[in-house]
């Protein structure tokens, strides 16, 4: 049993092939399915999806910080009505991101402290998206670490020392497509952090694993991930899928 702890399968990408895109995961022995959110507009397609998929989809509730713009307490309002009416295993994706444009840096650091809060008030983990952002993400988790703040560091592409310190604040690792590139940098280090601090992702339709980097990633390609990691800690396939799948079932609480 495999687990992908971070899937856009909502995504337009996947428009045309959906069903039989989640089928090859399955087949390919992908049985658990965790979808960060990215803004209301895809809360209908999400909410179909786990009504399609029962015990196989989980859903998570949040605004990604790359579309807090100018209505994003609009769309805060939106998550905080979904967290009280209907049953979320997370709140992400969630952070800052201050790749493309760092105009709404303030926008994202309040909708990244309100989103921390309401997942406290729900007991949940958060889900965090960090690109070119890791001391503003830290400068944040510091002034709200707890035992209520735990959750995924999604897409972690740090360095050792970024590692131990999200790791520090109640944070798995999420480890995808990145750590089978030859410059990702992560493999190098990530043997020496224990395998009890990982989780597998794919961050599907993005940053496909090798073979597949350039194309449209699916979460089937998880097993990319799988692969590689395990090549990384000397361990067998079954054996790292299993403890990935634990470490995220102690995450998301299912």
């Amino acid at each position: 049993m495999v687990t992908d702890t971070h899937t856009h399968l909502y995504s337009e990408a996947f428009e045309e092939d959906r069903d039989d895109m989640i089928r090859r995961a399955l087949d390919a022995g992908v049985t658990r399915f965790f979808l960060p959110a990215i803004d209301s507009s895809y809360t209908p397609g999400m909410l179909q999806l786990e009504k399609d998929y029962p015990g196989t989809i989980f859903l998570m509730s949040g605004l990604h910080p790359t579309h807090v713009k100018e209505n994003y307490r609009d769309e805060l309002g939106h998550v905080k009505e979904m967290l009280n009416k209907h049953k979320f295993y997370a709140v992400g994706e969630i952070g800052m991101d201050l790749y493309w444009d760092k105009t709404h840096i303030d926008w994202q650091r309040e909708a990244f402290r309100y989103q921390i809060k309401l997942a406290k008030e729900h007991r949940l983990p958060i889900v965090i998206h960090c690109r070119d952002a890791f001391d503003e993400v830290f400068e944040v988790l510091e002034e709200e670490k707890g035992d209520d703040l735990f959750g995924i560091f999604h897409c972690f592409t740090g360095t050792r020392e970024q590692a131990a310190q999200a790791i520090s604040y109640n944070m798995k690792l999420g480890i995808g497509g990145v750590v089978t590139f030859k410059n990702g940098k992560i493999d190098r280090f990530l043997g020496d952090i224990g395998l009890e601090h990982v989780v597998l992702e794919t961050d599907a339709p993005y940053l496909a694993p090798v073979p597949y980097r350039g194309k449209r990633n699916e979460s089937a390609y998880v097993i990319r991930v799988l692969q590689k990691v395990a090549e990384i800690y000397g361990l067998p396939e079954k054996e790292v899928a299993a403890v990935t799948t634990r470490n995220s079932k102690a995450v998301f609480g299912v």
